[in-house]
């Protein structure tokens, strides 16, 4: 079965950390570039982060740059969501895609997983 699957989501405070992971089954990962998307109640579904195969430098929306990191073990087909000084206003749930293209491209995803729910407390 060719899926994405998130772990790592969970409750923390303000100012806390988490990582979240985006593991691939049946398929090489390595090949994909991979998005994380958040989606909040009520609000529209956002890219946060993207990083492509090989040495593509990855890019982050503007209000998570400097706080959280992505990053990829190709060996584990898995590529991580580092969250640090996560703010309430990060609450949602997290949803990672892959895209057939080296680079993040942003048009067509291939696979998407379940999604995996945050929630920063006050």
């Amino acid at each position: 079965q060719l899926q994405l699957e998130e772990s790592g989501g969970g409750l923390v405070q303000d100012g806390g950390s988490l990582r979240l992971s985006c593991a691939s089954s049946g398929f090489n990962l390595a090949a994909y570039s991979v998005s994380w998307f958040r989606q909040a109640p009520g609000k529209g579904r956002e890219r946060i982060s993207c990083i492509g195969s090989g040495d593509y430098i990855p890019t982050y929306m503007d209000s998570v740059r400097g706080r959280f990191t992505i990053y990829r073990r190709d060996a584990k087909n898995t590529v991580y969501l580092q969250m640090n000084s996560l703010k309430p206003e990060d609450t949602a749930k997290y949803t990672c895609a892959a895209e057939t293209s080296p680079v993040c491209v942003g048009e067509s995803y291939s696979y998407w997983g379940q999604g995996t729910q945050v929630t920063v407390s006050s």
